[in-house]
């Protein structure tokens, strides 16, 4: 571990242990600025001058204080969020800190409630030297995006589900929609997963599919299909008259691109498909 060089809020520091004191430990950068880590984080092996990792934030009194503990989301990263409490000028959300996180009204899109869950991005605001949360995540995505042709592959996070499909951060910096037309499989808000391009957009927003494209996309599928086959004792009772809806949440895959699966696993002799389902051939 390298011990930080400056005192840095939002962020895992490590930090020395430059003394003991009764309210816990100050530990220290290189520039020679301290901080506090509270009594109740303080354990036996922190001995002087021994390097330490922890988070920093501000306390309820606004001042830099240390924890152990690690935020759900540190500056600049993106987290789903419970409300737990409400305020006129703002609403508080579980953090995984001593100290919920404070969002206020000007950066919410709509009055939070008790037990909402919303999905927000941790920032420094300037007005009050603190961290906050914003829900306003369209203010921090890259407009112009590098690197990203149509068939590449990205890592996404969902954040949001609306009337044309569901929102997602690209890579950490863009964003993303996948078309509910396009989507065969359940998924849900807050859940991260590998998607594919499809179109970057002139406004800086981009296509994704969750289906890779060409051979590799076919071989998933028929990999899929034999390998719930064998964890379902080699048959399943479905065949080319299943429902669509029942494809989609069993294989994941459109009724199409599952009768061709079917269909090429069937000519080279590793399945057999009957009225009564599917069958693995040994």
């Amino acid at each position: 571990m390298l011990q930080n060089q400056h005192l840095e809020l939002g962020r895992i520091n490590c930090l020395r242990v430059d003394r003991h004191t009764p309210h816990g430990i100050f530990l220290e950068s290189l520039d020679e600025k301290d901080v506090l880590l509270p009594q109740a984080y303080v354990t036996d092996e922190m001995q002087d001058d021994t390097l330490l990792e922890v988070f920093l934030y501000t306390d309820s009194e606004d001042r830099l204080i240390a924890t152990t503990l690690k935020p759900k989301a540190m500056l600049d990263e993106f987290a789903l969020f419970e409300v737990v409490d409400v305020a006129p000028f703002g609403a508080f959300v579980k953090w995984g800190l001593a100290k919920d996180l404070f969002v206020p009204n000007m950066f919410q899109k709509t009055p939070f409630k008790v037990g909402d869950k919303r999905f927000l991005r941790v920032v420094y605001d300037e007005r009050t030297h603190r961290l906050v949360g914003s829900e306003k995540l369209g203010d921090f995505f890259d407009k112009r995006p590098k690197g990203l042709a149509p068939h590449k592959e990205a890592e996404i996070l969902i954040i949001a589900k609306t009337p044309l499909g569901f929102k997602c951060i690209v890579d950490d910096k863009y964003e993303g929609l996948i078309y509910h037309n396009e989507i065969f499989e359940k998924i849900e808000i807050g859940s991260s997963r590998k998607a594919y391009v499809k179109t970057v957009r002139k406004d800086g927003c981009i296509d994704l599919t969750l289906q890779s494209s060409g051979a590799k996309k076919k071989d998933a599928s028929l990999e899929k299909i034999i390998s719930l086959l064998k964890r379902s004792g080699g048959t399943m009772p479905y065949n080319y008259k299943s429902d669509a809806e029942l494809i989609v949440d069993m294989f994941g895959l459109s009724k199409k691109e599952f009768k061709r699966s079917l269909t090429a696993l069937q000519e080279s002799g590793d399945i057999e498909v009957k009225d009564t389902g599917i069958y693995l051939k040994s």
